[in-house]
């Protein structure tokens, strides 16, 4: 059986899980309720552009210029985690651009700052680690959301829950072998390693199966950011998404 028929076979399940908790939350008016196509929308944009620029800075004022240099340096696709100062208001701010660029927001810990998060337009949500009933209130409601996990068990569990991208995290000792090895025995999982992607090792990943990957430090250096060099971030920027692009 085709690795292609083998996932479509697999999420089933969770796909008609989320078609009835979609159903039941547009009956009942919750306002987070999203439509599959919104889903497969998200999705589409993660398979054509691979990867996502995390950004995680100290203070407020860096955020924007930072996420702008990645942008043009050809990233379509970012998250504002919720440790940097400021990150609703970016994620509304880049949001209402326009632009053509996916927004998400990261360091989702539980149901109140999914909320909070849906509410200033992200448009799919990230955490560090599995916290399974947010996870089941994002797949109940058709929301994009990949949670953090190490181990196999972790990410078919998440998979299960409902969750459509599983971010390896950290994905420092995971390397390429790691993620061949677990997308070959499960090929129903999306993994996106995030944390210990770089530009040496990025094509190689996606190539192994990552679905994804997530760009931080590599991308964001903390001591450019400190110097506000946004030339370097942007020239970090071009270089990583030349090897990325190179997988495509």
């Amino acid at each position: 059986m085709s690795s292609s028929i083998l996932r479509t076979a697999r999420t089933a399940a969770p796909m008609r899980r989320a078609a009835f908790n979609f159903a039941r939350g547009m009956a009942t008016g919750d306002k987070y309720a999203r439509t599959q196509a919104s889903v497969d929308h998200c999705l589409k944009v993660f398979d054509k552009e691979k990867a996502c620029a995390v950004l995680r800075v100290p203070k407020g004022e860096w955020a924007a210029p930072a996420m702008d240099a990645a942008i043009a340096g050809g990233f379509k696709i970012v998250e504002f985690t919720l440790t940097t100062p400021g990150c609703l208001d970016r994620v509304a701010e880049y949001k209402a651009k326009d632009n053509g660029v996916m927004v998400g927001c990261g360091t989702v810990m539980n149901i109140q700052d999914a909320k909070d998060a849906l509410d200033a337009g992200s448009d799919f949500l990230v955490a560090p680690v599995l916290v399974p009933e947010v996870v089941k209130w994002c797949a109940e409601r058709n929301v994009v959301i990949a949670p953090g996990c190490y181990t196999p068990t972790e990410l078919y569990t998440a998979h299960m829950l409902g969750a459509q991208i599983q971010k390896l995290f950290p994905g420092v000792h995971a390397g390429p072998g790691f993620v061949k090895a677990v997308t070959s025995a499960l090929p129903m999982l999306r993994l996106n390693p995030t944390s210990g992607v770089d530009k040496d090792n990025v094509e190689l990943m996606l190539k192994s199966g990552a679905a994804s990957v997530g760009l931080v430090a590599p991308l964001f250096d903390a001591a450019e950011i400190a110097k506000q060099d946004w030339d370097a971030v942007n020239k970090r920027a071009v270089a990583i998404m030349a090897e990325v692009n190179k997988a495509k």
